[in-house]
């Protein structure tokens, strides 16, 4: 009755059919149900590989919604991808889940720890049953049940010198660092530069419960962070790395901080099983690293399927300055063409583009980068008393992907000569404006 619901009558008689296997257009025999953690995953017994997914009728059905969300071709995108998970606590469970949920074709799962009693407040799938087991293990058992045809590569192992060739060979499309150990996390990070691997790190999600103050931005704007404002003070000094690396973090300072070590119970390094890990825990909420695992699935599924998320830098900006922003645009239009009728933005609109776009500063100084950036403003806030909206192209209407926020002599300069001019004079910059209108457009289905 339920599959008659979804409108397949093939799969509904299918599985109508008292103790039958669906039969189905491949000609497969559905896969038995797990029983006692024992499936190991991946391509078992008849079960088809993830590149089938729109000829299958039932993984095509189970992955109806994300089919619809994204479009048949960027799903066929997530089936041939390879992505790591690197630190399967309560974060990277969660995000290898809906990693796995969404259709990826090969998940690598990485991690040295077993199962406790104490983490099953946070973990995705793990249960009283998984206690003991290695959580790269018992969650490659959960997924063989969830989506077999995925292919799940378990490593019980710790990330390190010896280990990172196997962590990172075959070529993976992303990693995702969920690791909490600082100088395993940033050893991680270095490794998938090195190796040009797309790479998130997640900061640190202990003693903390808001979940309307997760950001994602580059670690130099992490300073909030206790984990993030350490690894990039080891990137800095002690790697001398001056790229992007973009991060998951929350602004919202801990409620809590590391529990005090029982001397009582004896030396600390005694209870250290592995070296420079830490001992002492922190307090956590378990919907906190739910939702940061969630978040940084979603940034993953998105950048694979050529939608990245179009993120809110982390600023602040006063909106009476919007307004401003508006009004100035409009005025430019009047006096330079003699009528606003092209300007087609409200000032939603245009909170939108300074904010999440434009990330409230000159497009020539973003260019340069977040640090850059960062120079030019004090704090967290931004100053747009000196930068005006205009078209970049000035054939085409002010539209979100047509406008451009500079300072005003180079507006004023813009404007006159045009972008043609614009582009021989300053081509790097020119260069990462149209990659960012490219980008605005593909995230608003605009097409050119």
């Amino acid at each position: 009755l339920a599959w008659k619901c979804l409108g397949s009558d093939k799969l509904a008689a299918s599985f109508a059919r008292p103790g039958a296997a669906a039969t189905l257009k491949t000609g497969r025999e559905a896969a038995p149900p797990a029983s006692g953690g024992g499936v190991t995953g991946g391509k078992e017994g008849s079960t088809v590989p993830m590149t089938e997914v729109l000829d299958d009728e039932v993984l095509k059905e189970q992955l109806t919604r994300n089919i619809q969300f994204f479009g048949e071709k960027a799903q066929l995108d997530l089936a041939n991808a390879f992505v790591v998970v690197v630190g399967l606590g309560g974060v990277g469970s969660h995000a290898a889940h809906f990693l796995l949920r969404s259709g990826i074709g090969k998940l690598r799962l990485v991690d040295f720890d077993q199962v406790t009693l104490s983490s099953l407040n946070r973990h995705a799938l793990a249960t009283r049953s998984d206690v003991g087991i290695p959580k790269a293990t018992c969650l490659k058992n959960r997924f063989a049940e969830i989506c077999p045809e995925c292919e799940v590569d378990a490593m019980v192992s710790l990330f390190d010198d010896d280990t990172s060739e196997a962590v990172l060979e075959g070529r993976p499309d992303f990693v995702i660092d969920a690791i909490d150990n600082i100088h395993t996390k940033v050893q991680l990070l270095m490794d998938c530069k090195d190796r040009g691997i797309e790479v998130l790190c997640v900061c640190g999600a202990g003693g903390k419960a808001d979940p309307t103050r997760l950001k994602i931005a580059d670690i130099a704007e992490s300073s909030i962070d206790p984990l993030g404002r350490a690894v990039r003070y080891h990137l800095k000094n002690k790697h001398k790395f001056k790229g992007r690396v973009p991060a998951l973090f929350s602004t919202e300072l801990p409620r809590c901080g590391l529990l005090p070590f029982d001397t009582s119970q004896g030396k600390p390094l005694d209870f250290q099983v592995v070296p420079n890990f830490r001992v002492r825990t922190i307090p956590v909420l378990g919907t906190t690293p739910a939702i940061f695992g969630m978040a940084a699935a979603a940034y993953v599924l998105t950048y694979l399927t050529g939608r990245p998320l179009v993120t809110e830098p982390l600023f602040k900006i006063r909106l009476p300055e919007i307004q401003v922003l508006f009004d100035r645009l409009v005025e430019r239009e009047e006096v330079h063409l003699g009528t606003a009728d092209g300007v087609l933005v409200d000032v939603d609109e245009v909170e939108y583009l300074v904010r999440s776009v434009w990330c409230g500063c000159c497009a020539f100084v973003l260019a340069k980068g977040p640090v850059e950036a960062a120079k030019t403003n004090r704090g967290l806030w931004r100053n747009t008393s000196q930068l005006a909206l205009v078209r970049w192209d000035e054939s085409l209407p002010s539209s979100m992907d047509n406008l451009v926020l500079v300072n005003y002599s180079i507006a004023d300069d813009h404007m006159e000569r045009g972008v043609r001019a614009t582009r021989e004079a300053h081509p790097e910059e020119s260069s990462f404006i149209d990659g960012r209108l490219a980008s605005l457009r593909k995230h608003l289905g605009c097409c050119q």
